[in-house]
């Protein structure tokens, strides 16, 4: 088998994946829609709303070492019921 023909397999796998996993997605989407979840959690805690500190990317290797980045000041997150001190919105200028 030449290298062309695995490629161009590879190719053709990844794109039936790909249709396959939209349409999953969509499917999901109607179903949400039809139950009226419309909108889709945020998974941004709620004192980082708005906030232009909030990172919020995973970083490990595997699912289970997995560990979310909030932000720089508060690496887990503000656990506080106030108000978080460091909150700066996104659109306001750095002092």
């Amino acid at each position: 088998m030449s290298g062309t023909s695995i490629s161009t397999a590879n190719l053709l796998r990844h794109r039936a994946i790909s249709r396959c996993w939209h349409r999953h997605q969509s499917q999901c989407q109607i179903l949400r829609a039809q139950l009226g979840f419309d909108r889709v959690e945020s998974s941004r805690p709620l004192a980082c709303q708005g906030c232009r500190h909030y990172h919020g990317k995973a970083y490990g290797l595997t699912q289970t070492t997995r560990i979310r980045l909030i932000c720089g000041f508060h690496p887990y997150g503000w656990m506080e019921k106030e108000g978080c001190p460091d909150w700066q919105g996104e659109n306001e200028s750095i002092s």
